[in-house]
């Protein structure tokens, strides 16, 4: 029995938009590690004011790449600058469409000088393999996927513990015996612990100093451990998966786009190559915004905050849409920042609504009408509110701009996408993005 394509669910369910749109979809949140360790709050509270020990190692999807074509495949199918690609250095990998928009990004290592690792959801791995092998590039592919999706279960090739907060390089110090050695952001050192060989990469997810540790599987545990042990005086803190969806509300990734794949005719073949079953036919869209064409879901990668990746001394795929793009009016990326009264009003039932996560398209709107829509709105318990990261309309993208949101689900195919439905709204007022000023400021400062 064949295994149904991408393009079967289109064409079974009528339209893009009849496939993936799912009124009050579940909020994904990483597989494996515990909902909850120390309480949501907490561990929030952890990479503002102490140390969290946050684990990388099940949710994500492994691609490595390797042969004498590696470079060149994904030169020509990422805008990236691959001038400036050292050995040990990691890059956001930002693939798109022909018509400029991104396919979705992913975290891109140089391991070796014809050898990579691609991380991160799957959609930009599988643009690049597919155009690989229908191009006959010189190149292998090695795929590790989510510990959720691992044929027979098992464990992951690698381990990856992110190390984050204001003590974070206090505990790496107590762990390693010194201080490691200075690293650029988004670069790699190689670390030693009693024996054991892995490398410290200069990142983090949560706006803060810290580290990602990512090594060998076999040695996870004695590392992990090893952490625990070192930040107990410190009062670290594991982070469990509710808390895990949330620091990039504040450090400004929005991690869900829509890949702009779905109804350009050139890519029927690469719809029939990609799997149903994947994340290009499962990600599910919901909210209070709703379009019967997918294509006013997909977003521009200067939407996203990416335009200082784009390198346009080289040829790539969808070079000349981003050219054209760039100088044309466009959303902005902000933080929206929610009202608390109306949170707990609309959303709470008058009470505190407790953990707040989706990443529904809600409308935004001000007496002009829709101005933007949401991509992930979460609560943030050091904040005090919740927040969403949000492309606005230029013009209305001002700090401190009052805005609302409409909270609520569109029942999709069938029900005017303008129908008043009588959803509540909830106040908001426009903030920067990153939201997170060690995030805004720091972050990259020696990248």
């Amino acid at each position: 029995m064949a295994i149904p394509s991408l393009q079967d669910g289109i064409d079974k369910a009528g339209s893009p938009i009849g496939l993936l749109w799912q009124p009050n979809a579940e909020p994904w949140t990483p597989e494996v590690v515990e909902r909850e360790y120390a309480g949501w709050r907490q561990e929030q509270a952890a990479w503002h004011e102490g140390v969290a020990l946050l684990n990388l190692s099940h949710h994500m999807y492994d691609l490595w790449i390797e042969g004498p074509d590696a470079t060149r495949v994904l030169a020509e199918y990422g805008a990236n600058n691959f001038e400036k690609f050292a050995i040990g250095q990691a890059k956001q990998y930002v693939p798109v469409t022909r018509d400029g928009k991104i396919v979705t990004d992913g975290i891109l290592a140089r391991r070796a000088e014809n050898k990579y690792l691609l991380s991160g959801v799957p959609a930009a791995q599988h643009w690049v393999q597919y155009h690989a092998e229908k191009g006959g590039y010189d190149v292998a592919f090695e795929t590790d996927t989510s510990s959720a999706f691992r044929p027979g279960g098992g464990d992951p090739k690698l381990f990856r513990y992110q190390i984050q907060g204001p003590l974070a390089l206090e505990l790496i110090e107590k762990v390693f015996g010194g201080p490691l050695p200075e690293t650029k952001f988004f670069h790699s050192t190689p670390v030693t612990l009693d024996g054991r060989s892995f490398e410290a990469l200069r990142h983090g997810m949560a706006g803060q100093a810290g580290y990602e540790f990512i090594g060998p599987w076999e040695h996870a545990g004695y590392v992990h451990e090893a952490f625990l042990k070192a930040g107990e005086p410190l009062g670290l803190v594991q982070v469990g998966a509710l808390a895990y969806t949330t620091p990039s509300v504040e450090s400004g990734w929005i991690p869900s786009p829509v890949p702009g794949i779905y109804a350009d005719p050139e890519l029927a073949e690469y719809r029939a190559w990609l799997p149903l079953f994947g994340i290009e036919g499962k990600r599910p869209l919901n909210g209070s915004y709703f379009s019967e064409d997918i294509a006013d879901y997909y977003v521009s990668p200067y939407e996203l905050g990416y335009g200082k990746l784009i390198h346009f001394g080289h040829d790539f795929h969808g070079r000349d849409a981003l050219l054209k793009a760039k100088d044309e009016p466009r959303r902005t990326k902000v933080t929206l920042v929610f009202d608390a009264d109306d949170v707990r009003r609309v959303v709470g039932g008058g009470e505190d609504p407790g953990f707040v996560l989706t990443y529904a398209r809600h409308r935004v709107e001000t007496s002009a009408g829709l101005v933007g829509t949401t991509m992930q709105t979460a609560s943030i318990d050091p904040v005090g509110t919740v927040l969403a990261q949000t492309l606005i309309d230029s013009a209305h993208a001002e700090p401190g701009t009052e805005v609302t949101v409409v909270w609520g689900e569109h029942p999709g195919l069938g029900t005017d996408p303008e129908a008043d439905l009588g959803f509540p709204r909830i106040r908001a007022t426009v903030q920067v993005s990153p939201f997170d000023r060690h995030a805004r400021t720091e972050y990259r400062r020696n990248a």
